[in-house]
């Protein structure tokens, strides 16, 4: 943070952020694009600090993987022409790109010509887990700044200072894995913890045998279903700062919208995903809590302290049960192009097999 405060006043044209999920990468790049945009260094409170610590500043262009890559098109159309025009509003242009180890070769290629000559108003962040998986070209172009994992009390502490109450905090804290960003959003959303009652009810109709497995896997893609239905009204949200009285797009800040509302495809494109990602974590968590019960581990170190381990599985059947759901998320994980449902159908019937 020492670092990045004080090139917020001299920045460097490039700079990667390397460290695992959860490690506050996003939240320090969004203060350090705040301290960017802001005429008083990053005060937190104007016009350019609020947006820009929601990712909506019109001179901040975010760019993600679509499916599983970052593609040359996405390379040439949101940084190669944005980077040589001029800003939509006075100011620097900033160009955020997420899971950038995810950069397919040509579109790597693409980014290192602009790396090599950048504009003089444009600063380049890249965020990864995996920084290693960038190509040396890239890299030796770039400021690396390394992020370590956050600590669980460091989470909680977080979330209380924030209003957030302390049981709760500690239990966002445990299932998001140290993730503050993803805490956050368990601990304070109404249905931040939705996901967990999929989990369960999962688990419950797979240890019932063939049938409930195949139906846990529909429980779960329900779910999912579901929480991409209600992500409609944040687009509205995102939007209001950009339109005028009656509710129509400002001129100067369509480009902005458009690149707003192409995030927002993409997200709720990797909706589901991502929600079925979260329901298996669930899933893992609440096998671990009763494999841990099993063998003596206190009730306050399980990772669901609020709830009891069950009895509907043994030892051993948790155990396979969770093998096979953490197979099931890596392999979702790694190709975009498998059939989740039959994913899931094979992962809840590893919990079934043993019975049988």
């Amino acid at each position: 943070m020492a670092f990045l405060t004080s090139a917020a006043e001299r920045p460097h044209h490039a700079y990667v952020f390397a460290g695992p999920e959860g490690s506050g990468k996003s939240i320090a790049a969004r203060a350090f694009v705040a301290a960017l945009m802001c005429r008083a260094g990053g005060c937190g409170e104007c016009r350019d600090c609020r947006l820009a610590l929601k990712d909506h500043h019109p001179n901040e262009f975010l760019i993600e993987p679509e499916g599983r890559d970052i593609h040359v098109d996405t390379i040439r159309d949101e940084v190669w022409h944005p980077a040589s025009r001029t800003s939509p509003e006075p100011g620097r242009k900033v160009f955020m790109i997420r899971e950038a180890d995810r950069l397919s070769p040509a579109a790597a290629d693409t980014l290192l010509k602009v790396l090599e000559e950048p504009p003089a108003d444009a600063v380049f962040l890249l965020m990864s887990a995996r920084a290693h998986e960038l190509p040396d070209t890239v890299l030796s172009r770039c400021h690396v700044v390394t992020f370590t994992a956050l600590s669980e009390a460091f989470v909680v502490n977080a979330l209380v200072t924030e209003g957030v109450d302390e049981t709760k905090a500690a239990l966002a804290a445990r299932l998001a894995g140290g993730n503050l960003g993803r805490a956050r959003r368990l601990a304070v959303s109404a249905d931040g913890l939705k996901f967990r009652e999929a989990a369960r009810d999962a688990i419950e109709l797979a240890a019932q045998g063939p049938p409930g497995g195949l139906a846990a896997a529909t429980v779960v893609l329900e779910a999912a279903a579901e929480y991409k239905k209600n992500l409609k009204g944040e687009l509205d949200e995102e939007l209001a700062p950009f339109m005028d009285e009656k509710g129509r797009p400002e001129d100067a800040y369509r480009g902005a919208i458009k690149r707003i509302e192409t995030r927002f495809k993409r997200k709720e494109r990797r909706a589901e995903r991502d929600y079925v990602d979260w329901v298996l974590l669930a899933v893992s968590a609440l096998l671990r809590d009763r494999i841990a019960a099993g063998v003596g581990v206190r009730a306050a170190d399980l990772l669901n302290p609020d709830l009891a381990p069950g009895d509907v599985l043994g030892v051993t059947r948790a155990a396979k049960g969770l093998a096979g759901i953490e197979a099931a998320r890596a392999e979702l994980a790694d190709d975009f192009n498998l059939n989740v449902r039959l994913v899931l159908e094979r992962a809840f019937l590893s919990l079934v097999e043993l019975a049988a």
